[in-house]
């Protein structure tokens, strides 16, 4: 079954438990995946694949969590409230990713590849650091939050 159809699956129970704020996430994120489909220019009542689906909901993800932080910035907790629960519900449907420990080594064994070790005094110029990243995001493309891989790196090059 696909990811697609888990979600479609998910509509149905938010409404058989009456839940107002899954029903109302799910209903959005699967008129995201038609708006998808229709981009790709297939066919609306078509099966979004796998890959596609999981970059429309990082997109929802990601909307969220700009919208909580400009709500909080703007003391309407109670709309952040709202996009908080959204963002739960949303998350779950996201494979696990990465934690910084466990990019850590993977970094490090990167930066010994690419010959990042000898830096004069531990500054590292721009473009290692440029370099180090679009290896690490390449390399842990789906299995890692850039955030994280960002925060592991400047770590490492500070």
């Amino acid at each position: 079954m696909t990811l697609h159809e888990q979600i479609k699956g998910a509509l149905k129970e938010a409404m058989l438990a009456k839940d107002e704020v899954r029903l109302r996430t799910v209903r959005g994120l699967l008129t995201a995946f038609v708006n998808e489909l229709v981009a790709k220019k297939m066919k609306p009542d078509g099966v979004l694949p796998d890959e596609d689906a999981l970059s429309v909901i990082k997109r929802s993800v990601k909307q969220r969590k700009d919208s909580i932080e400009q709500f909080t910035k703007g003391g309407r907790t109670d709309l952040a409230e709202n996009e908080q629960k959204e963002l739960t519900i949303l998350e779950k449907y996201l494979p696990e990713t990465m934690s910084q420990d466990q990019i850590r080594p993977i970094a490090q064994a990167k930066m010994q590849e690419l010959g990042i070790t000898d830096l004069p005094d531990g500054q590292a110029g721009k473009s290692k650091v440029g370099m180090l990243m679009g290896a690490l995001s390449k390399e842990l493309k789906d299995q890692a939050e850039g955030a994280d891989i960002k925060a592991v790196v400047d770590e490492l090059l500070k």
